[in-house]
């Protein structure tokens, strides 16, 4: 009653190879895997395709490289030739005027030197040639920054004139 119904053309079944048809196959694919590279002559067809490709009629010859001499004795007493590196000269920063004048001023060998000058002792004459470029170039700068070295009188007296100026302009 509900049985499923069986088609009716018949099925052909698989055919099934012969051990000697399985034997070809697997030479044929064998002989097929030997000869995975190029043919024969194909450095030189290569470059042929390739001038007809370009538009160039001249064939270059793949197997010319590097024209570069090849020395055939070798010399074992010349010496190898190293590359020879130049130094790039130290650049130095440029100080500015006050950086220059604060690093003189702070300067503890110019100070020891000046506080043995104060001392009485003798200096050598390096030292005496050190001191006069140190204190020379503190001029320089000075007078760069504008900067006037004052003696201690000298500041009280201008500071008594500058308050007789301010009173006077005070009381008018």
């Amino acid at each position: 009653m509900n049985s499923p119904k069986k088609p009716t053309a018949k099925l052909k079944k698989k055919y099934r190879k012969t051990k000697e048809e399985l034997n070809a196959e697997g030479r044929e694919r064998k002989r097929e895997k030997k000869h995975r590279g190029h043919k024969s002559g194909s450095r030189n067809q290569d470059g042929a395709s390739n001038g007809q490709k370009n538009g160039q009629n001249v064939q270059a010859d793949p197997r010319i490289g590097s024209k570069k001499p090849i020395p055939l004795v070798v010399e074992s007493n010349q010496p190898v030739a190293r590359p020879v590196v130049k130094e790039k000269p130290v650049v130095k920063e440029k100080l500015t005027p006050e950086k220059e004048l604060e690093m003189l001023e702070s300067n503890d060998r110019l100070d020891e030197i000046l506080a043995r000058l104060e001392d009485g002792e003798t200096i050598t004459a390096q030292e005496q040639q050190y001191v006069d470029t140190c204190l020379d170039r503190i001029d320089e700068l000075m007078n760069i920054l504008g900067i006037e070295y004052a003696d201690e009188d000298g500041d009280e007296e201008e500071e008594e004139k500058f308050d007789d100026i301010m009173r006077i302009l005070k009381s008018k």
